[in-house]
């Protein structure tokens, strides 16, 4: 289980990661990305993840069911985060049907590109 210190709870936090976080979407599921300014006291803070799984993903009990997936493999790869930073995670309808392994696979394909360093584009100019 996800520890309570690491989850994010209010709205304010939910919609600050979704205006300005960086967004990687998969078949299953979504990452929103907010990672702390570099000198940001925030650091300090235990990096936090919000889960959002609509009724589109199914009823009730399915519904929970890849929320504590979803909650299970992150409290795996919340270490992996930096201090201060915010996720989102996003479960699609597809989330529902997958096997835990494809869940996983599709979850830290998210996370690599949410949270690796941006590539500067260099325009080539003729």
């Amino acid at each position: 289980m996800l520890s309570p210190r690491n989850r994010m709870r209010h709205s304010a936090e939910f919609g600050l990661v979704m205006r300005k976080g960086r967004r990687a979407g998969r078949q299953a599921l979504g990452a929103v990305y907010l990672a702390p300014p570099p000198d940001d006291t925030a650091r300090e803070e235990p990096p936090r993840v919000g889960f959002v799984v609509s009724k589109a993903v199914g009823g009730a009990v399915v519904r929970k069911r890849v929320q504590r997936r979803l909650r299970h493999l992150m409290r795996e790869r919340i270490g992996h985060l930096p201090g201060g930073s915010l996720l989102v995670v996003r479960a699609k309808p597809m989330a529902a049907s997958l096997g835990y392994d494809v869940l996983a696979a599709q979850l830290d394909s998210a996370l690599n590109a949410v949270t690796r360093p941006r590539e500067k584009r260099v325009h080539d100019r003729r």
